[in-house]
């Protein structure tokens, strides 16, 4: 078989054919006939081992499979098992929870690559979570987590990121990242908020197609050493729950739709390689065990030619936590029947046993394991791992460089969001006196978050004592001589991330003396998935009366919210002079910072997500109108019975903006029309400065209570002071259509609004029409 392998695998040098699949991504005519006769040489056992995808600490040298020894080294004995007896197809994470140079990476690489050739013929597929970076690669450079790039409502930022990382990751041998997340970041105590563009279902869709073409490409050229195979997660539904990680969801076909699925079914047509599973369950059924979401609606409704990969274990949940399956191997074939196509297994073989005898006992069938692998073969051919199966450090001089974080700085500068700033206190003058306070103030973990060197980010310390943190940065911007630190409060790194310690209020009040002002950094520890499940939203009680103790001083105190999900600031808020918002900004976000707060950078960060003022007042900008009976004067309202602290899309700046002259090309449209929007901005203040100009439509009346409010398109421009620029929107008047009661897209005939600032004009659709076709999932 190897030889037979081998030979059908060759590298071809033939003109490539490209047909576009439904789903958009893209397959040559010859490499699907290299599939087909691949499929028909291999045996059972090669094709289900395409399907088992185990992590590396499994293949290394270790007391278990949980541990392996420092320096790493691959345990031949266990390898050859993984790729000569099962045949694995796939390896991913890194090993003992912690980053590798990339030296490092590409040996691991090259062992593991010459071993799946050798046994099989065909490459395996490596994937890690490079979610803001190479972020398990020492050295590599670390953009903002993805809520801080949804806050610069800037396309190219997410671009940038993308191509960045797919190089850094690529260096290390490294195809495939299990990035983005096309969840909605819509629950503020979700402990995943972070890794969400934020809660808009077009903010999402729009910046995760920037990042899967900084993955993948503008033409999705995988083949190119320089990109790498993106995956979208987690489909579908993940983020809507109680607030904690992996809870059931309960969500009317009609919601799934019109929210949930967009931002999928638009990284689908773009070509997004491959799909990662939702771990939770939707009304009742786990979404790793649903023919309906994964085959009925991903594979044929929306045309997914790509690979269907499991979250980490979760096809044993179906058994072990779920208990829907009645056995492991009943779990296996659930799922598999479902439409999955690999399992992240991740710590045993028993995965392949099960599935070869359940094939060789007519409960899969062959059909369904010939689809799983030739999707698996698909993106291996699409990345070119047969002819190349390992890229070379050697080949990428760029790693790490200057011009790639000045990029990263950007990204970061560009997503700190000033939400407050009363008397101009910002930004601070050049030879300002100022005590930095707080645990976020002089910390590299706080400002990367999870997923961060680490899965929790707890190894951050380990990897970026070359980066500036809060306190380093501002010493640097001001002078050390200027710039006094006293904590006041630290996190207790080595019990949970909520514990804090070492609780000095009255020592911070002391260093307030004969300061100008107080920079107060607070926020969170860091955290991700289940680990960062809490109980209370509110900011914990000594920030609290760190925030209240230094707002007592009499000096002006801006707060610095370094957090991954909008903790509850209500009871003090009142009393900060400033807030800036930085989300978890990576490792140039302490520079970012400092040039913002000294006048350097002018902050052009809008909110990703609705900042809420109480816990029992949770709710996203496109809300219902029921849910706000006291009073609904405009599409803007967020007073009276709402309350919320900073509503979508707020930001502050140094200059001023002013919108005029709100024009469309016509008033009357019908569903195959585009509506044109034009809108002059100017710049009215005194510097220049970015603003990120949003388009709000409002649906007056529908058959389906309508949202009360929705963001259709957005751009970022630059302005000098004065200086006025005219944009042009279009909106397809299609891009209207809600879900219907039959759970189809359809536009009705009505009056709309459209904003743009503190612009509105109103418009009709003369005609209903539906516009797409569904099948019932759900």
């Amino acid at each position: 078989m190897v030889a037979a392998l081998l030979t059908a695998c060759s590298p071809q040098k033939e003109q490539t054919v490209v047909q576009a699949s439904v789903g958009g991504f893209e397959v040559a005519q010859n490499t699907e006939t290299k599939i087909d006769e691949l499929l028909q040489k291999m045996t059972l056992e090669e094709k289900v081992g395409q399907m088992a995808q185990v992590t590396l600490d499994v293949l290394t040298e270790g007391e278990n499979e949980f541990v392996s020894n420092e320096p790493l080294v691959l345990d031949k004995k266990i390898v050859a098992t993984a790729f000569e007896k099962y045949k694995i197809g796939s390896v991913l994470n890194t090993a003992n929870n912690r980053a590798r140079t990339p030296e490092k990476w590409n040996q691991i690489i090259s062992q593991l690559q010459a071993a799946s050739i050798k046994a099989t013929g065909i490459p395996m597929i490596y994937g890690i979570d490079a979610i803001h970076g190479a972020t398990y690669t020492a050295g590599a450079t670390f953009f903002p987590q993805q809520v801080g790039v949804g806050a610069t409502f800037n396309k190219q930022v997410a671009v940038d990121a993308g191509q960045v990382t797919a190089y850094e990751t690529r260096a290390c041998g490294i195809p495939w990242t299990f990035s983005p997340v096309l969840d909605l970041g819509r629950d503020a105590r979700w402990a995943r908020m972070w890794e969400t563009f934020g809660e808009d279902v077009h903010l999402v869709s729009v910046m995760g197609a920037g990042l899967i073409e900084g993955y993948q490409g503008d033409k999705n050229q995988m083949d190119d050493p320089n990109h790498l195979a993106s995956c979208l997660k987690h489909y579908l539904g993940y983020s809507s729950f109680s607030g904690k990680d992996r809870t059931p969801a309960y969500i009317p076909e009609n919601e799934l739709r019109e929210r949930y699925l967009v931002p999928f079914q638009k990284a689908v047509a773009q070509g997004a390689a491959t799909v990662m599973v939702n771990s939770g369950v939707i009304n009742g059924t786990p979404v790793h065990a649903n023919y309906n979401l994964l085959t009925t609606l991903l594979k044929k409704e929306m045309g997914f030619e790509g690979l269907v990969v499991t979250d980490w274990a979760d096809i044993e949940n179906l058994h072990n936590r779920d208990k829907v399956a009645k056995t492991q191997k009943e779990a296996v074939k659930m799922s598999i029947n479902a439409g999955v196509d690999m399992s992240m297994i991740p710590y045993n073989f028993a995965f392949c046993d099960y599935l070869i005898e359940l094939v060789n006992e007519g409960e899969v069938p062959m059909s369904r394991i010939d689809d799983a692998v030739r999707r698996v073969l698909r993106v291996k051919f699409a990345l070119n791992l047969f002819e190349k199966p390992v890229t070379k450090l050697a080949d990428y001089p760029d790693f790490g460089s200057k011009k790639f974080e000045d990029k990263a700085l950007n990204a970061a500068a560009e997503s700190i969001t000033l939400l407050k700033n009363e008397k101009a206190v910002l930004p601070l003058k050049a030879n300002a006196k100022v005590l930095v306070t707080g645990p976020n103030a002089n910390n590299m973990r706080t400002l990367n978050g999870g997923w961060s060197y680490s899965w929790q980010g707890e190894k951050v310390h380990e990897f970026a004592d070359k980066y500036s943190t809060i306190l380093e940065a501002m010493q640097d911007a001001f002078g050390k001589s200027n710039v006094k630190y006293a904590a006041g409060v630290n996190y207790n790194f080595e019990g949970s991330y909520m514990e804090e310690k070492d609780i000095n209020i009255a020592a911070a009040v002391r260093a307030a003396r004969g300061v100008d002002a107080i920079v107060l950094c607070l926020g969170e520890n860091t955290y991700t998935e289940k680990p960062g499940d809490l109980h209370d939203l509110y900011i914990s009680d000594n920030q609290q009366k760190l925030a209240e103790a230094m707002a007592k001083t009499g000096k002006p105190v801006i707060l610095v919210l370094n957090e991954g999900r909008p903790r509850l600031v209500s009871k003090f808020v009142d009393k900060m002079d400033a807030v800036v918002q930085t989300y978890l900004p990576g490792n140039f976000g302490g520079v970012a910072l400092a040039k913002i707060l000294k006048g350097e950078i002018n902050p052009s960060g809008k909110l990703p997500y609705t900042y809420p003022k109480y816990p029992n007042t949770l709710i996203t900008y496109d809300f219902k109108p029921a849910e706000n009976q006291e009073k609904m004067s405009g599409m803007y309202d967020y007073e009276s019975f709402l309350d919320i602290q900073w509503p979508f899309g707020f930001g502050l700046s140094y200059t001023t903006f002013e919108y005029s002259n709100l024009q469309l090309n016509q008033k009357d449209f019908k569903v195959g029309d585009t509506v044109e929007a034009s809108v002059t901005v100017t710049n009215t203040g005194k510097v220049a400065g970015k603003e990120a100009v949003l388009l709000f439509t409002k649906d007056h009346f529908a058959t389906i209570t309508p949202d009360v409010s929705r963001l259709r398109a957005f751009d970022k421009i630059s302005l000098n002071a004065g200086e006025s620029k005219v944009l042009t929107f279009k909106v397809p008047v299609k891009d209207l259509a809600f879900i219907n009661a039959d759970n189809v897209p359809v536009v009705e005939e009505g009056k709309f609004s459209l904003g743009i600032g503190s612009e509105q004009v109103d418009f009709n659709v003369s005609e209903t029409k539906v516009v797409g076709k569904t099948n019932p999932v759900l």
